[in-house]
């Protein structure tokens, strides 16, 4: 079987404070970006990744969601656990250097898990937490 990741879905709350994040501070591309009923659903990835991508949605958008249900995602993406990515990168102190340095949220510095890697992690505008992982 033949399966790969094309692309997973995070909640964003404020498309531009989102964009500027991915685009700008984490350095991703931007795939698409598309306007429906007043909301917008933006499409990010890796540069030099174009089958793996990240699509930043309006959680309220989702069909059939009830109002306590939107506000208990609103409440979970303000705690930072409602979406989680996890990235990963050769240069982990770079990475982390380069968030530190566009005023990311930052939650943890870079720590040598007990688990067996080496992580940091930040919040996206949403909340969402990334957590990216050195690569050996």
């Amino acid at each position: 079987m033949d399966i790969t990741i094309h692309a997973s879905f995070l909640p964003q709350n404020d498309p531009d404070a989102a964009l500027t994040f991915y685009r700008d501070t984490l350095g991703f591309e931007v795939r698409n970006d598309v306007g429906y009923g007043g909301k917008r659903w933006i499409t990010v990835g890796p540069m030099g990744q174009p089958g793996t991508s990240i699509v930043l949605y309006p959680p309220e958008a989702s069909p059939g969601i009830t109002d306590d249900e939107r506000r208990t995602i609103a409440e979970m993406m303000a705690k930072g656990t409602f979406g989680i990515v996890l990235l990963a990168t050769h240069d982990l102190k770079g990475a982390f250097e380069r968030l530190q340095a566009r005023d990311a949220d930052i939650v943890q510095e870079p720590t040598d898990q007990p688990y067996g890697v080496r992580d940091c992690a930040v919040r996206d505008p949403a909340g969402n937490m990334i957590r990216i992982q050195q690569l050996r």
